[in-house]
């Protein structure tokens, strides 16, 4: 099963479990994303095709880091006339992971309909104002 989406002006193919570089996007790490730009669905046994989108479809991704791509070299230069011009260019990428594809609300995956991804337990532990020793007992720190 595989999905073509559209960001940043690019179409990719992308299945579930696939990790995706794309353009920049102005999200954090971790964050999970709905790409509700489908431009086709295909299954074992059949295919959807929008026009331009298909309807009621999403990809699920989450943005793992942010990254740069390689440098492109761009050199010009005029024959005869001692002109040369070098300069580099790295792009500025968004690493994503594929979650899910989702059609008409249910997971093409599963079945069901798909659980938003919870937040990772260590983000939670920073806003606390506790200590977790290694035994497991929690101490209150005092400000």
């Amino acid at each position: 099963m595989f999905a073509v989406i559209q960001s940043g002006g690019r179409q990719y193919k992308v299945s579930v479990g696939q990790k995706l570089e794309v353009n920049r996007l102005p999200i954090e790490d971790g964050t999970q994303i709905s790409i509700s730009e489908v431009l086709l669905i295909s299954d074992a046994d059949r295919a959807r095709i929008g026009t331009p989108f298909v309807e009621n479809a999403a990809v699920l991704a989450t943005a793992v880091k942010q990254a740069r791509g390689e440098k492109l070299i761009v050199f010009r230069y005029k024959s005869k006339k001692r002109f040369r011009h070098k300069r580099g260019h790295r792009q500025e990428l968004t690493v994503l992971s594929i979650d899910d594809i989702v059609a008409d609300g249910k997971s093409l995956v599963t079945g069901e309909e798909p659980r938003a991804r919870t937040s990772a337990p260590a983000e939670d532990v920073a806003t606390n104002n506790t200590a977790t020793s290694v035994d497991g007992s929690t101490e209150a720190s005092a400000e």
